[in-house]
């Protein structure tokens, strides 16, 4: 069973930054892909990025430019830098083990981080 730890949300100003961070347990970290995904209240989850083990990446429209998601297979960790924020960034943030082509999540859900952006 993969644990999924997600740390890092809070509340921003529009404009703001944070960065989003996924703790996994390690032993299959290095082999797979990973994603950050948000759900936003009374919608459905969402793909925001995702990357390869070999590093490459793939964002949905809405963040490109934006957002930055990398990964430290030393640390088994995952991270998501999130530049100017916009309201419609609110949601409740989660990492998951992906899946390509389409980056299906593969795993039990972690608790998520809420992001919440003001206006």
């Amino acid at each position: 069973q993969v644990q999924l730890v997600e740390s890092g949300g809070g509340l921003v100003q529009a404009g703001g930054s944070l960065r989003l961070s996924c703790a996994t347990s390690g032993s299959i970290f290095s082999f797979n892909d990973m994603g950050w995904y948000r759900q936003a209240p009374g919608k459905q989850r969402e793909l925001v990025a995702g990357i390869t083990t070999g590093g490459s990446t793939n964002y949905a429209d809405s963040v490109k430019g934006r957002f930055t998601i990398s990964r430290d297979n030393a640390r088994n960790t995952v991270y998501l830098q999130m530049n100017s924020l916009k309201p419609e960034d609110t949601a409740v943030y989660y990492c998951n083990v992906a899946s390509r082509p389409t980056w299906s999540a593969l795993t039990s859900w972690g608790q998520g981080t809420q992001v919440t952006v003001s206006s």
